[in-house]
């Protein structure tokens, strides 16, 4: 990664490629084999919006654009979200994990 980025943004950006990756296949491997509330619309759209922010959010941050701030703001919001929905739906700790992490790394990013 370049040099300008300090270690806080650098860390944020493995965080979000990391939650991207795991909410992504996460969904499109256990979730679709489990079945039920893992298939739910709202649960699926919800796991795939989380993968599409994080990655945004990492993005945001490689270009070295400010708008950064915007997307990591929602990045928070959403993974959170995504946190609650698949502890509720249960069986995804990693994902639970993974989208925790990221929310608090993305939430101080957006300060």
């Amino acid at each position: 990664m370049s040099h300008h980025l300090s270690p806080e943004m650098r860390a944020c950006i493995e965080s979000c490629l990391r939650c991207y990756s795991i909410c992504l296949s996460s969904f499109s491997g256990h979730c679709l084999e489990a079945g039920g509330p893992h298939t739910e619309p709202a649960h699926a759209r919800l796991m795939l919006a989380c993968a599409e922010i994080c990655r945004t959010s990492a993005h945001f941050m490689l270009l070295g654009t400010p708008h950064h701030r915007h997307t990591c703001r929602e990045c928070a919001e959403i993974c959170r979200e995504c946190a609650d929905d698949c502890e509720r739906v249960g069986g995804m700790e990693e994902c639970v994990a993974a989208c925790r992490s990221c929310a608090e790394s993305c939430a101080a990013m957006a300060a």
